[in-house]
């Protein structure tokens, strides 16, 4: 073991040395004006901290001596965490982690380059912009974007994107993709939505996919490794991040909620305790990830075959404490689906703490939120429009007012910062992850972000009645329904936001007193019944009219619930067991054995 953390020091002290060599630097608003001044290029390095092949490229390509010469002699070199910068993430998404990036010096991109590049090919790059600082082959124009009408998916494309949808799912191995084997949470939330209706394929698909995803679960620590290569479950990438923590808490929260299997639940407990135990700061908001490495750039199959007491006797993968918000949004909202699902009070209080703590520490006075504690650009997109989910979700949880003012004001600082402008006289569509990128990159739109803001306004205004938070979530799915954007696998996204955009959400209101245990039961069955899409509501009288008081519902001594759909309200449901049958007899969907 000593020997062990002695090589790791000597690999960290050199990877220091060559960093102040190289005389790495951050992404700044003046990085062309210096490298005009210098004539110099530049090297954009955009890695990970959890990242495995970003560590050995550090220590393996960012050491060779050819390499170091070039990029002294030629070079500004820039080292940027992508974690921390979501602008440059986002515009280039498709090509890390670590990914390589080229510019001439005018901000000119010359060269985008994917992955881990060995030291001769690294030098042999260098040295072709250096003879010829024009645009490789890799760097092309981006088409321009036709925003599409507005309104849902016209049939037929509907169609194409759920053939698109199918096609993507691996009969083999289960899951959707190729090369890279994890759970979309979007493609089994869509499975899961289809299976609801009756659609058997469906059903099978999400089945196999989440039982096959167990391989991705590290059994002693709990939690989920990132993805699995080569086309195949058996070989992890071992760093865990909380986006995709978050991501198999929800899937297996609402997969549990679906049919009552136990493993799904054990599955989203198991991502639960790992958060808790190792992502979660003194003061209860969430770090960032683990890394993939206890020594940086050694693989780490061995170590996570390990017992928990002989990892601990080697010590722990880094620990990336940064605190973002963006982050938080994603493990609050998965947290307040499991408490929905569950009833867990523990649950509710720790996403209840966590959002306290980014409201206190991370909102900026003119609405929204900071990514993190001192951020070099932003704000960010990403870190409002996760906290407006949470948001969203601790209200559809808790009922409690507040939270959903809170998603509002969320949605309104979108709104007022990172609406793409109209040009050349299309309509307007879609929202950017930045209003602007230092140095004078355009900024782009994150399929994502757009996703999120389309299905999160839109439920909003089911809740509030306020036309421009539909507004808003028809701008968003004008971009993902663009020709070009839609298309790209997975499609699920697309899908779930045309679904509903196209139709009123299940609409559930408890009257009663909240403070009523009878109430307080029926408000939890609601809640655990497995549709995101859904307006849940609770009437008090004494709190005053609902936020959208489109229905007028009678009060008795008895608290119940009622259960409206586009077409009619259900009598009134006064019993707790009865609410899952009476939804699915109100949906028309076949009960569960």
């Amino acid at each position: 073991m000593i020997g062990r953390m002695v090589l790791g020091l000597l690999l960290l002290t050199a990877s220091m040395s060559t960093c102040a060599e190289l005389g790495w630097q951050p992404w700044s608003d003046d990085l062309f004006t210096l490298a005009k001044a210098e004539r110099r290029l530049v090297l954009l390095d955009l890695e990970a901290g959890w990242c495995h092949w970003c560590h050995v490229m550090d220590q393996v390509t960012y050491h060779d001596p050819e390499v170091v010469d070039l990029l002294r002699s030629h070079f500004l070199v820039v080292r940027v965490d992508q974690d921390a910068h979501p602008d440059l993430a986002s515009r280039y998404e498709d090509y890390g982690w670590p990914a390589t990036i080229l510019f001439d010096a005018s901000g000119n991109e010359l060269a985008r380059r994917s992955g881990y590049l060995e030291p001769r090919s690294m030098a042999g790059m260098l040295k072709a912009f250096i003879e010829d600082p024009t645009p490789g082959p890799s760097v092309t124009a981006a088409a321009a974007l036709a925003p599409a009408p507005p309104g849902p998916l016209a049939p037929a494309r509907r169609a194409r994107l759920q053939e698109s949808f199918l096609e993507s799912y691996d009969a083999d191995q289960g899951a959707w993709g190729g090369v890279h084997k994890y759970l979309d949470a979007s493609c089994l939330e869509f499975s899961l939505l289809r299976a609801a209706g009756g659609d058997r394929q469906a059903q099978s698909m999400a089945e196999v996919s989440l039982n096959a995803a167990w391989a991705l679960f590290d059994p002693v620590w709990g939690g989920v490794y990132q993805y699995s290569t080569s086309g195949v479950w058996t070989e992890p990438h071992f760093e865990k991040l909380m986006s995709f923590q978050a991501d198999y808490l929800r899937s297996y929260a609402l997969a549990y909620a679906a049919s009552g299997e136990p493993r799904h639940l054990l599955a989203a407990l198991m991502v639960h305790r790992f958060i808790g135990d190792f992502l979660t700061s003194p003061d209860g908001a969430y770090y960032t990830s683990q890394d993939a490495d206890l020594i940086p750039g050694q693989q780490s199959a061995r170590y996570f075959a390990l017992s928990d007491r002989d990892r601990r006797a080697e010590g722990i993968p880094r620990i990336d404490r940064h605190i973002y918000a963006r982050e938080n949004g994603w493990a609050i909202e998965a947290l307040a689906l499991l408490y929905g699902v569950t009833g867990s009070k523990e649950l509710l209080a720790e996403a209840s703490r966590a959002a306290r703590w980014i409201i206190e520490h991370r909102s900026l006075s003119g609405g929204g939120f900071a990514h993190g504690e001192a951020d070099d650009a932003g704000p960010y997109l990403g870190d409002t429009v996760a906290m407006a989910r949470a948001e969203l979700a601790l209200y559809t949880v808790t009922a409690e007012r507040p939270w959903l003012e809170r998603a509002c004001g969320s949605l309104d600082a979108i709104a007022g910062r990172f609406a793409c402008a109209a040009s050349g006289g299309a309509t307007a569509a879609g929202y950017l992850s930045v209003a602007a990128i230092p140095g004078g990159l355009p900024p782009t739109p994150s399929r994502d972000e757009n996703e999120a803001i389309a299905r999160t306004a839109n439920l909003v205004y089911q809740y509030t009645g306020k036309v421009r938070y539909r507004d808003m979530a028809e701008r968003a799915a004008r971009y993902l329904f663009a020709s070009g954007i839609a298309e790209k696998r997975p499609t699920a996204g697309e899908l779930l936001v045309d679904a509903e955009l196209g139709h009123e959400p299940l609409h559930l209101t408890v009257v009663g007193a909240k403070a009523d245990a009878r109430a307080l039961a029926l408000f939890r069955a609601a809640n655990a019944y497995p549709l995101v899409y859904k307006r849940l509501e609770w009437f008090d009288r004494a709190e005053g009219p609902l936020p959208r008081a489109d229905l007028e519902l009678p009060m008795s001594e008895v608290p119940a619930l009622y259960i409206c759909t586009a077409s009619s309200c259900s009598s009134p449901v006064t019993r707790p067991a009865d609410v899952r049958g009476r939804i699915d007899r109100a949906l028309g969907r076949q009960q569960a054995p």
